[in-house]
């Protein structure tokens, strides 16, 4: 048989020649607390007063003060109650309202993004609340639930809640609540190539095909001038959660390579996808167009077309070949191969304001002599541009320039409307060599062949409104007027 030791301690003071003495009643052989007389400690038993019947409450001699029984047939219905001495007459001690005790915990059942809040009911609770934070004035009511399931919250990270239990006598103190979320993974993302790209501005975006278990709270495209950048560097905010998104690029530089990769964030961290690069346009090619040897050229766009606005002056091929340049007049009526020449062959003097002059084999010639995205215009093309300015019989006067720094006067109808600035950099005819009617007619090449000597081509007079259409033979040497591909 096991036998518990009780122990009784009895302790005496000796105050201003009294005796005290102070008693303590417990299975660990503490001392007495000091604030009481009697310190009865248990954990598994409590105290009993004394119990009697009311007849027998009534016979006790001179009862003091505040004298507590537990009297067994005075309460309603003959039930038992604690009854309280006070002044001459014995009270029910009416203990009608009880506020709840503290919840206690059932299950707490964490996800990589939500907890499930469970507790248990308690004894006399009419209702509970719960709130983020130990404030009961502000908590959310819960009613008799007793479970609150929180979602939107990040992953592996700890959060600790309140709730109490509530009646009209009162609240109980806060049950408190600590759980950490599930680990969770960073999103999946893939990086949509750059469109629209141009010298500041460029296009992309990305699709979150997974989210790793939490929601993606954050999306975009990061970007820089090195490799494998992250949110640090410049950055896109376009949304949260799954699915495809578009960004739009800003700030950038022209002429500059830029690495870029699709982002998206959520409670685990940041994922990124393959890695791009693009480059920026070149500003002076979106204001200007260069041919090889960097001479630059304007542009200027009439209907569905964009023509540059001076003649041709590039001395080699799109590939870097050189053009021949042939002053000798015998030498230029005997080509078959390409060609160029400056007026008069003086460079000095003619070829900023009107170009130089090709045959039409530079013009054929499969090494192509426009700058890149350019080429020499079709029959074809040339016509087009003549209708959208009304035809032959007025178009001449829209593409000349005006006034007569360059055309001989009176230049009748030149306006220039267009902005082409049409100038009269004459001929080389073909048969001879020889240079004429500089600053009163202007010729231009188209690529258009008419048969195996002859090809098309354009032109206009100082006294006329009109652009005639005719053939000439193909080593003659007129200016050339490029238009966009």
């Amino acid at each position: 048989m096991k036998i518990k030791s009780c122990f009784f301690v009895l302790f005496l003071m000796v105050k201003s020649g009294f005796l005290f003495s102070q008693v303590a009643i417990n299975l660990d052989g503490s001392i007495p607390n000091n604030s009481a007389m009697l310190d009865v400690k248990s954990n598994n038993k409590g105290l009993l007063l004394p119990r009697m019947t009311h007849a027998e409450m009534n016979v006790i001699s001179n009862p003091a003060e505040g004298l507590i029984v537990y009297c067994t047939d005075c309460g309603q219905d003959g039930n038992g109650v604690l009854s309280i001495f006070i002044g001459s007459d014995w009270k029910v001690l009416n203990i009608n309202c009880l506020s709840p005790l503290r919840p206690l915990i059932n299950a707490l059942i964490p996800s990589t993004s939500g907890i499930i809040w469970d507790w248990k009911g308690v004894p006399y609770a009419t209702g509970y609340k719960w709130n983020i934070s130990n404030d009961y004035s502000t908590a959310t009511q819960m009613d008799t639930v007793t479970t609150k399931a929180e979602t939107g919250l990040a992953c592996n990270t700890t959060y600790t809640r309140y709730v109490w239990a509530y009646n009209s006598c009162g609240n109980s103190l806060p049950l408190t609540l600590t759980q950490t979320t599930l680990t969770c993974s960073v999103p999946t993302v893939t990086t949509t190539a750059a469109s629209s790209i141009g010298t500041a501005t460029a296009t992309s975006g990305g699709y979150i095909i997974g989210d790793g278990g939490s929601p993606v709270t954050a999306r975009g495209v990061c970007w820089g001038t090195s490799p494998n950048p992250t949110i640090a560097n410049s950055k896109t905010t376009d949304g949260t959660g799954m699915g495809i998104f578009i960004s739009s690029l800003t700030g950038l530089t022209d002429n500059t390579t830029y690495y870029l990769r699709a982002y998206a964030t959520n409670g685990g961290g940041t994922g990124y996808g393959t890695e791009i690069t693009f480059k920026t346009l070149v500003l002076m090619d979106i204001l200007f167009v260069t041919d090889i040897d960097g001479n630059i050229y304007h542009k200027v766009t009439i209907g569905t077309q964009t023509w540059l606005v001076e003649n041709l002056k590039t001395t080699k091929y799109r590939n870097g070949d050189p053009i021949a340049n042939v002053s000798d007049n015998t030498a230029w009526s005997a080509l078959a191969t390409g060609a160029y020449c400056w007026y008069n062959n003086d460079a000095a003097t003619y070829k900023t304001t009107y170009g130089a002059l090709y045959n039409w084999y530079a013009v054929a010639d499969s090494r192509n002599i426009a700058p890149i995205g350019w080429h020499v215009p079709t029959d074809a093309e040339w016509a087009t541009l003549i209708a959208f300015l009304g035809g032959e019989s007025v178009a001449g006067g829209k593409l000349k320039e005006t006034g007569t720094a360059h055309w001989v006067s009176p230049n009748n109808g030149a306006t220039n409307s267009t902005g082409f600035t049409a100038l009269p950099g004459g001929p080389r005819y073909d048969y001879d060599g020889s240079f004429g009617f500089l600053g009163a007619n202007g010729y231009w090449w188209s690529s258009t062949a008419f048969d195996g000597t002859l090809a098309w081509y354009r032109n206009i007079y100082y006294y006329s409104v009109n652009i005639n259409h005719s053939t000439d033979g193909k080593k003659s040497g007129y200016s050339v007027r490029c238009i966009k591909d």
